[in-house]
C-alpha cells in the first residue's frame, strides 16, 4: 500500500530531526510505529525529497520555506524480517584460549558478532561478557570485552576479544600490519576448475560495488576508485560430499583483511563459496566458511590457536 505524506516548514533544521518530529504523529495513520532508524533507512533509500527534489542525506539542513514529501509502501517498509541466527552462548567448551589478557572463541555460523542496527540482537560480544561476568560475579560493573577483528554473521571459528584495554594499541597494530597468520577453510563446488593439490594465488583491489542502500557487496574496483589491495592464497585440498553436493575444501591464507575477501577472491576464479549466494554461491544451510587458524607473537608470547570446522565431520 502506498502513501504519501506532505509537510512544511520554513525553520533551520536537520532533514531526519525534521522527520523525527513529524513523522510520529503519522503512525496511526500507517498503523505502525516509525523508529529513528527507520526514518534514516527512509532516507537514504531515497524515499524523501525536498522541494521536488530527492534528498539522501540524514543531516540535510532545511532552511527557509522547505516542503517535504515522503513516499511510503506501508507493507514493505514496515515488513520485518526476523533474524535466523543460531541459538548460541558462550559456555567454556567455547573458549579455544584464554589468558589474562586474550581470549579466543570458537564462534558458530550465523551468530552475528555485535549487535546491529535492529538492536535488541543475541551477539557474541554480549554474551561473552555475561559468560565472563557469570564467572567473577563479584564484579560490580560489567567486565571489558574489546572487539579487535570481525567475522560475518555466517562465518563460523576462531575470533579473538582482549580482556585490558592496555593490550588494544598492540592487537589493533599486528592486524592493520598484517603481522599474523590467518587461516580459513572454505567448501565450493566441485565445478572442474580446480584440482585436488592445486595451488593458486588471488590479488586485486577491494572496493565496494553496491549503492550504501543495498546489501554491501565488494568487489574489484580500480585504485583510483578507492580499491584497497587484497591478496589471498588458495590450495585445494580434498574432494568432500556437503548438503549431498560434490565439492572441494580450500585453505585459504590471507595476507590482507579486506571485507568479504576470500568471498569476492574464489567468486571471481569462478569458485563461489557454497551458501554464499550474494557471491554466486548456490543456496545452503549455512555458508561453508571457517576462520580455521590464528597466529601472532605479542611480546614474548607465541599465540597458535586451531578450530575445526563441525561440518567436516558429516561430509
Amino acid at each position: 500500500m502506498q502513501k504519501k505524506l506532505h509537510f512544511s516548514t520554513e525553520k533551520k533544521i536537520r532533514l531526519d530531526e525534521f522527520l523525527r518530529k513529524e513523522l510520529p504523529e503519522c503512525s496511526q495513520l500507517c498503523g505502525h510505529e516509525i523508529s529513528n532508524s527507520k526514518i534514516r533507512r527512509l532516507i537514504v533509500a531515497g524515499a524523501v525529497s525536498v522541494n521536488g527534489r530527492e534528498v539522501l542525506r540524514p543531516a540535510f539542513e532545511l532552511r527557509g520555506k522547505s516542503d517535504v514529501c515522503v513516499a511510503l509502501d506501508i507493507d514493505k517498509f514496515f515488513f520485518e524480517k526476523q533474524p535466523d541466527d543460531a541459538k548460541f552462548e558462550v559456555t567454556d567448551a567455547s573458549v579455544l584460549y584464554e589468558d589474562e589478557d586474550l581470549i579466543f572463541i570458537d564462534k558458530p555460523a550465523r551468530f552475528p558478532v555485535e549487535q546491529t542496527i535492529t538492536g535488541n540482537r543475541a551477539n557474541l560480544h554480549d554474551s561473552l561478557v555475561d559468560f565472563l561476568w557469570h564467572r567473577n560475579p563479584a564484579l560490580r560493573n560489567p567486565p571489558y570485552v574489546g572487539i579487535m577483528h570481525r567475522l560475518d554473521r555466517e562465518t563460523s571459528g576462531v575470533i579473538l576479544f582482549t580482556k585490558t584495554r592496555a593490550v588494544n594499541a598492540a592487537i589493533s597494530e599486528i592486524f592493520q600490519t598484517h603481522t599474523l597468520t590467518k587461516q580459513y577453510f572454505a567448501v565450493v563446488e566441485d565445478n572442474g576448475k580446480v584440482r585436488e593439490g592445486e595451488s593458486f594465488t588471488v590479488k586485486m583491489n577491494i572496493g565496494r560495488t553496491s549503492s550504501k542502500s543495498q546489501q554491501g557487496k565488494w568487489g574489484e574496483v580500480p585504485q583510483s576508485s578507492g580499491g584497497q589491495f587484497s591478496h589471498t592464497d588458495f590450495k585445494v585440498l580434498r574432494r568432500l560430499t556437503i548438503e549431498g553436493r560434490s565439492c572441494l575444501l580450500i585453505e585459504c591464507t590471507l595476507y590482507t583483511g579486506r571485507t568479504h575477501q576470500i568471498r569476492v577472491h574464489l567468486s571471481s576464479r569462478g569458485l563461489p563459496i557454497l551458501g554464499d549466494t550474494l557471491y554466486g554461491g548456490k543456496p545452503a544451510t549455512r555458508m561453508y566458511l571457517h576462520a580455521a587458524y590464528l597466529a601472532f607473537s605479542l611480546g614474548d608470547k607465541e599465540y597458535n590457536v586451531h578450530s575445526s570446522p563441525d561440518f567436516l565431520a558429516f561430509s
